[in-house]
């Protein structure tokens, strides 16, 4: 699987999901299921470079003004959030995390913690495996150096709470 497959498959199921992330967690799921193991190992793979690309102090504020805090869980719950948006959205907020305040989130809460679980969800479908080993994409994706959590470094510059309606202006006015 390569990145375009990886977002053809999250923006599909996003579509379809018309925003309800239980929805889109079994649609991701399903699709993962028609791959092969070691196609949903790339998955997983991708996803984790996903996460690691989108650590980035200016996220991190625009998750601090939306939700009005930021825990080590809500930060990786929010980038996946992100993620789950399409690759449109994920690669504008990249760029400009201010481009957010076009999304509404004021019904949903932005936290896909799911996402987190689907590539061994499918893995375990399609291998009749139940007990995860060293085979399993979250071993792999760590086995490879994929890890999301306290191992890398937030890129940009840190912030202080001051900063934020400079920082990201549009996001500031919507959410205070």
């Amino acid at each position: 699987m390569d990145k375009q497959e990886f977002w053809r498959i999250i923006d599909l199921a996003h579509q379809q999901a018309n925003g309800d992330e239980q929805i889109q967690e079994v649609l991701l799921i399903k699709a993962l299921e028609n791959h092969e193991p070691a196609q949903i190992i790339e998955f997983e793979c991708l996803l984790r470079q996903q996460i690691i690309a989108a650590d980035d102090f200016k996220v991190m504020a625009a998750q601090k003004i939306i939700l009005g805090s930021v825990s080590d869980d809500s930060y990786l719950y929010f980038r996946c959030w992100l993620i789950g948006q399409g690759e449109d959205v994920f690669s504008q907020a990249l760029r400009n995390p201010d481009s957010l305040a076009a999304i509404d989130t004021e019904e949903v809460n932005p936290d896909f913690e799911s996402l987190l679980y689907v590539a061994t969800q499918a893995y375990q479908h399609k291998t009749g495996k139940e007990e995860e080993d060293e085979s399993f994409p979250r071993d792999v994706a760590s086995e490879r150096g994929l890890n999301y959590d306290f191992e890398t470094e937030t890129k940009g510059e840190d912030w202080e709470e001051e900063q934020l309606p400079t920082l990201l202006p549009s996001l500031w006015a919507k959410y205070n």
